[in-house]
């Protein structure tokens, strides 16, 4: 078969081409690091490639969502351990109040301690994340979400809280009518209440003594005083509508003997007069943090109270108090939970993350020991076809006659 000189030359500079063009895209890829530089290099690893860059880009937007719920439950927590530690510190001022041989301007002084820690409470409830955002708002609020008025303290904000766009739902908020406005009254099961009392009695917080014998009634202690004695009954009654439920029970009345009827008792101390009144009432979730605090503030400031109502007005404030404490210790567990929560979400989301890499590293990324060997290999290869090229161009008929 007969080659021309112009082929043998096309063909040569073909070939040196075809491996300068070999040589220059494994260099490529060697400075690069990757495999894969385009789709149709390998479509598969290509393809392979780009979902794990896609689980990678959904692990690093769920980790920003993450690290925005853990700060705002941060600053939740720290804001309900500083509002715990203000309770306490009222406790004790309610405690003191409680002596009985304070004047009516030290319990005054004691009531100005309260509103100031009232208002330290206050602002805590309002306080904003560095985003401008309120912790407590729950599902949001136009403004502060604890607004004090001539009623009192009121939640203006949505109950419940907003979660961030993450795998998993996280608050970013905490519910600020559970933590602040919901506690149970009077000691979580019933209420006991100083309803119409001329005497010189008051009566304590209660207690359980058989859980299955409670029942869902309210109870009115009246008192009798005769020259014989002093008696009380006791009426049930329906709680809403006030209607009597069964017959009335009584008995003989003795300062300090507990009371006990349908699994409850409770104490009544000091002298009852004629008429007298308490009242025990169905706990429910309507307690907030200000109004307990109020209520012991109106006590104490009332400079015409009696003992025996200077001891009512420590004595519910207290229970109270407690019940207040216990709610936002709960709450604050409860947030103390969702951070424990992230650091498991968290590392979760961290292992996912590694893995997508590491399944698109495996995808399209390099094995360097094997490509520098190949580029050795090619430009050696290159070398040689080039060498071959400028021999072979010195063959022409000049030369050989010459």
């Amino acid at each position: 078969m007969r080659i021309a000189t112009a082929t043998a030359y096309q063909n040569a500079i073909q070939n040196l081409q075809d491996r300068q063009v070999d040589l220059t895209d494994t260099q490529v890829r060697l400075t690069s690091g990757k495999r894969v530089l385009r789709a149709s290099d390998d479509p598969t690893a290509a393809a392979r490639a780009e979902r794990a860059a896609a689980a990678v880009d959904r692990a690093l937007v769920s980790q920003r969502a993450v690290e925005a719920s853990r700060s705002a439950m941060t600053l939740a927590e720290s804001a309900l351990g500083s509002a715990v530690s203000l309770l306490q510190s009222a406790r004790e001022t309610l405690v003191a109040a409680g002596n009985g041989s304070y004047t009516a301007a030290e319990r005054r002084g004691l009531a100005a301690q309260l509103q100031q820690i009232r208002d330290q409470l206050l602002s805590i409830a309002n306080r904003q994340d560095g985003a401008g955002n309120y912790l407590f708002a729950g599902q949001g609020a136009s403004g502060e979400p604890f607004v004090d008025g001539a009623a009192g303290v009121q939640f203006v904000g949505i109950a419940g809280a907003v979660s961030v766009a993450s795998g998993e739902a996280l608050p970013s908020t905490v519910d600020g009518n559970a933590a602040w406005m919901s506690a149970a009254t009077g000691n979580g099961v019933f209420e006991t209440q100083r309803v119409n009392v001329n005497g010189a009695a008051w009566i304590d917080a209660g207690r359980v003594t058989d859980p299955s014998l409670i029942q869902e009634l309210r109870y009115d202690v009246s008192f009798t005083v005769t020259g014989a004695g002093t008696t009380y009954t006791i009426q049930r009654r329906d709680p809403g509508t006030g209607a009597p439920v069964g017959a009335a029970t009584s008995g003989t009345y003795q300062s300090g003997t507990a009371i006990s009827i349908d699994g409850i008792a409770f104490n009544i101390s000091g002298t009852p007069a004629n008429g007298d009144e308490f009242r025990i009432m169905p706990s429910t979730p309507t307690l907030s943090v200000f109004e307990a605090l109020d209520r012991a503030i109106a006590g104490l400031r009332d400079g015409s109270a009696t003992p025996s109502e200077v001891v009512q007005t420590t004595t519910d404030g207290l229970r109270n108090l407690d019940s207040v404490l216990a709610r936002m210790q709960s709450v604050r567990s409860a947030v103390g939970d969702t951070l424990h929560r992230i650091d498991g979400v968290e590392d979760r989301l961290s292992a996912l993350k590694l893995n997508a890499q590491t399944d698109r590293s495996n995808a399209e990324d390099l094995d360097m020991v094997q490509a520098i060997s190949e580029f050795q290999n090619k430009q050696t290869g290159y070398d040689a076809v080039l060498k071959t090229y400028g021999m072979v161009q010195r063959m022409s008929l000049f030369q050989y006659l010459g």
